[in-house]
């Protein structure tokens, strides 16, 4: 059962940092990502349900943490990038200047995607679409059970 019973079975998570800079940069790029997750989980005849909500709100609500979530903006300004940091593995890293991290065994639903700057960030969102690291993660997602 989904902790968070204003969830479906489907629920996936994009958290952005709650700093006015991430709000500004961060909080649009997660909006255009649910929109290309809502149209790839249609086409796979999977009726989504996809939040946007910021880092310390997510944090703060332990029940939250059972469901898929990909994380958008560096740790200087998501709480929750700063927490998943050392605790998943690097799968991209161009530059020093982006970064994409998650588990490519896809037993933890959780996914990190960041530059140094918004530039960088929007390039790292870029090339997770784009490098399938998505369609993985939410093929996985949407197979989980719970």
């Amino acid at each position: 059962m989904i902790p968070d019973q204003n969830l479906s079975d489907h629920g996936l998570l994009i958290v952005t940092g709650s700093r006015l800079r991430a709000e500004q940069a961060d909080r649009p790029l997660a909006y255009r990502l649910k929109a290309a997750i809502e149209s790839y989980l249609r086409r796979q005849d999977i009726e989504p349900e996809v939040v946007v909500l910021n880092d310390l709100w997510y944090l703060a609500a332990d029940a939250l943490h059972e469901i898929p979530v990909i994380s958008i903006g560096g740790p200087g300004v998501n709480a929750l990038t700063a927490y998943l940091y050392k605790k998943l593995p690097k799968v991209m890293v161009v530059d020093s200047q982006l970064l994409i991290q998650m588990d490519l065994n896809l037993s933890d639903l959780r996914a990190t995607v960041w530059g140094v700057n918004h530039k960088t960030t929007a390039q790292a969102l870029e090339l997770f679409q784009s490098r399938g690291y998505l369609e993985r993660f939410l093929s996985a997602a949407a197979t989980r059970s719970y």
